[in-house]
C-alpha cells in the first residue's frame, strides 16, 4: 500500500458528514468521530516515520510495524464514509424526500469530495513544481475514490429506493455490492484488465496509472470502494429498529461477526485450490478484503464500548476532536511532513527524533482542530435566528 517518497505515501480522510458530537454533548455517534480520530493518529505516525526515518532506521522492526499500522487508515476512512452516508440518506428518507431528491443531494456531495480530490492533486503538483511529473495531476488518490464511492453509493440507494424503501433492503444491496467489488478485483487487475481504456480512466478501475500495470500504492474503485459499501451496509443495519432497541447487543454481534469473517477468510485462503488464475493475497484477494472488514467491525465494537463505558468521553477527547476536522488536519499536516515545509529533514532522523516530530505534528494538528471548531461555533453564533 505504501512506497517510500512524498509522491507515493498518502492516506486521506473525507470530511465528516455525520452528526457532530463533543464530550459536552454525548451522543451514541461519538464513536464515529473517535474512530475517525484514531485513523488520523495512525495516518500521522505512518506519514511521519515514512518521511523522516533514515535508511538505517527504516530497516528496523519498529518501522515495519509502523507501516503495518498504516494499512488501517484508508479502510477506516472509507468505512466511516459509508456509515456517515447511511446516516445522511436515512435522515433524508425519513423527511419524506423522494428517491430522486435523495440522489441529487448525496451524489452531489460525492461530486464535491471528488472535486476536492482533484484540487488537492493540483495543489500538490504546484507545490512540487517543476519536479513533479504532470501525470501526478491524474493520480487516483484516496479522496478521489471516496468521492466516486459516494456517488456510486448514491446511485445504488436511488435504484433501491425506487423499488423498496426499507433499511434492510438498502443494507443487503450494499452488502452484495461490497462482495461483488471484492470478487471482481482480482480479475480486473489481471485477466480482465480494461487496457483498451485510456490509462487515466483505467486507473480508476485498477490503479494502473501510466506505468503499464496496476499499482498497489494507489486507490482504485476495485477493491477500495468495497470498504465504503461495507460501511454503508453497517450504517443501515445500525439504524434499523431492531438495532436501535438492542444497541449493546448489536455492537457485540458486530464484533462477533467481524471475528467470524476473519476466521472464515483465513479458512478460505488455506484451501488447496484458488478460484483465480492470478492470486495476490495482500493486494486483490477477497479473503484479505474480508479480513480487513472483520477488523473494521472489531474496531467499531471496541470504539463503541470505549466511548460508552470507557474514557472515550471523559472530559476533552483529542481523538473525537481530530475526528471532527479530519479533512482539514490532513490537508495541513501533509506539507509539514512531506512538503517543502517539513519540520524535520527527510530520510535523515533516528526513531527517537522522528517520534518527537510526530508529537509536534499531533499537538499542532490538535490545536488547529480546536481553533477550527471554535471558529465555526463563533460564526454560527453571529448568524441571527429566523
Amino acid at each position: 500500500m505504501f512506497l517510500a517518497g512524498r509522491s507515493r505515501c498518502r492516506i486521506l480522510p473525507v470530511a465528516d458528514t455525520s452528526e457532530r458530537v463533543t464530550p459536552r454533548n454525548p451522543s451514541r455517534l461519538a464513536y464515529i468521530d473517535w474512530m475517525r480520530g484514531l485513523a488520523c493518529v495512525l495516518m500521522f505516525q505512518t506519514h511521519c516515520f515514512d518521511s523522516w526515518l533514515s535508511p538505517e532506521a527504516r530497516k528496523s522492526t519498529f518501522f515495519t510495524w509502523s507501516q503495518l499500522g498504516g494499512t488501517l487508515p484508508a479502510p477506516l476512512f472509507l468505512f466511516l464514509a459509508g456509515i456517515s452516508f447511511a446516516l445522511v440518506t436515512d435522515k433524508l428518507r425519513t423527511k419524506a424526500n423522494t428517491a430522486d431528491q435523495i440522489a441529487r443531494t448525496t451524489i452531489g456531495r460525492g461530486a464535491e469530495i471528488f472535486g476536492l480530490g482533484l484540487l488537492f492533486r493540483l495543489q500538490e503538483y504546484l507545490i512540487a513544481f517543476p519536479w513533479a511529473p504532470r501525470s501526478d495531476l491524474l493520480r487516483v488518490d484516496i479522496l478521489n475514490t471516496i468521492g466516486l464511492s459516494m456517488m456510486l453509493m448514491g446511485g445504488m440507494c436511488w435504484m433501491v429506493l425506487r423499488v423498496k424503501s426499507g433499511r434492510w433492503a438498502l443494507a443487503m444491496s450494499a452488502t452484495g455490492t461490497a462482495l461483488a467489488i471484492s470478487l471482481l478485483t482480482p480479475l480486473l487487475w489481471t485477466v480482465w484488465r480494461p487496457d483498451w481504456l485510456p490509462w487515466p480512466i483505467e486507473s480508476y478501475i485498477n490503479g494502473v496509472h501510466n506505468l503499464g500495470s496496476p499499482q498497489a500504492w494507489l486507490f482504485p474503485i476495485f477493491p477500495w470502494s468495497g470498504f465504503a459499501f461495507a460501511g454503508l451496509a453497517t450504517g443501515f443495519l445500525l439504524l434499523s429498529d431492531w438495532a436501535r432497541e438492542r444497541q449493546v447487543a448489536t455492537f457485540v454481534t458486530a464484533g462477533i461477526c467481524g471475528l467470524g469473517l476473519i476466521y472464515l477468510a483465513r479458512w478460505f485462503d488455506a484451501r488447496p485450490g484458488q478460484w483465480y488464475p492470478v492470486y495476490d493475497f495482500w493486494h486483490t484477494s477477497p479473503n484479505f478484503f474480508l479480513i480487513r472488514v472483520g477488523l473494521l467491525l472489531g474496531i467499531l465494537t471496541g470504539t463503541y464500548a470505549w466511548c460508552r463505558w470507557g474514557a472515550g468521553q471523559w472530559g476533552f477527547s483529542p481523538l473525537i476532536q481530530l475526528g471532527q476536522t479530519s479533512l482539514l488536519v490532513y490537508w495541513v499536516h501533509i506539507e509539514f511532513v512531506y512538503g517543502r515545509f517539513s519540520i524535520l529533514p527527510k530520510r535523515g532522523n533516528s526513531i527517537a527524533m522522528a517520534s518527537v516530530g510526530l508529537l509536534m505534528i499531533f499537538l499542532a494538528m490538535l490545536a488547529l482542530s480546536v481553533l477550527r471548531t471554535r471558529w465555526k461555533r463563533s460564526t454560527r453564533s453571529l448568524v441571527p435566528s429566523t
